[in-house]
Formats: C-alpha cells, structure tokens, sequence
C-alpha cells in the first residue's frame, strides 16, 4: 500500500511543480485559472506576486520529493497533513474574493481533501 501512497504523492509534487512553474511561465492564465475574483490583469508588480506563489508552489513539491526519496512515510504522512493547509487556504482566499465556488470547492478544497486522505494513509501505514 506504501507504493501506491508514494506513487500519489509523487503525482501531487508533479502537479503542484507544474501549477507552480506556469505561475512563472504564464502568469496571466495561472492567475484566472487559480479562481480569484476581479483578478487584474498581469503587471510588473502583480507578476511579481505570482512568482512569490510560483516559487511556494515548486518548492513544496520539492519538499515532497525529498520526503519520498528520504523513505520515511510517516514524515510524508505527516508533512501532507500539514501542507494540506495551503490548499484550503487557496480555497478560503478564493471564498472569499467572491471567486468562483466551484473552483474553490472543486480544485482547492477537493486537491486539499485528497492530501489529507494520502498523508493519513501513509500515517497509518507506517510501521
């Protein structure tokens, strides 16, 4: 069951890797996917923010890679419980910018959802 626990987290460190570098990339299209009411359209400034975002997001699958790869799956566990917080933020920032429930419900709260199920799993799994 392990390897069916890392494989996922691994694929949510992809995903995560790939939304962040988009928000470096293509900035303007990561911003209006991402949910936010009224969000204006890219600047020098708030492309600058959305790098800020970019870089957490990149750095946190890198976290998770690193956790796979150190081989302890409690500390995954434990790591995607915490780090599930940053999804349900997304989705509280989006909530409550008057953005899009669906995307709130369904991307981040939903994404932070399927963390928690993955890191309890590993936790529970763990010897």
């Amino acid at each position: 069951m392990i390897q069916i626990e890392y494989v996922l987290s691994g694929l949510i460190a992809a995903a995560i890797m790939f939304l962040g570098a988009r928000f470096w990339l293509a900035p303007g299209v990561a911003s209006a996917a991402f949910g936010i009411a009224e969000t204006p359209p890219p600047s020098t400034g708030f492309t600058a923010w959305l790098s800020v975002k970019g870089t957490r997001d990149v750095a946190s699958g890198l976290f998770v890679i690193l956790l796979i790869a150190n081989g302890s799956p409690r500390l995954l566990g434990e790591f995607l419980l915490l780090a599930s917080l940053i999804a349900f933020g997304d989705m509280a920032t989006v909530l409550r910018s008057g953005g899009s429930k669906g995307l709130a419900f369904g991307m981040h709260g939903l994404t932070g959802l399927v963390i928690v199920a993955i890191g309890a799993s590993l936790i529970f799994s763990a010897k």
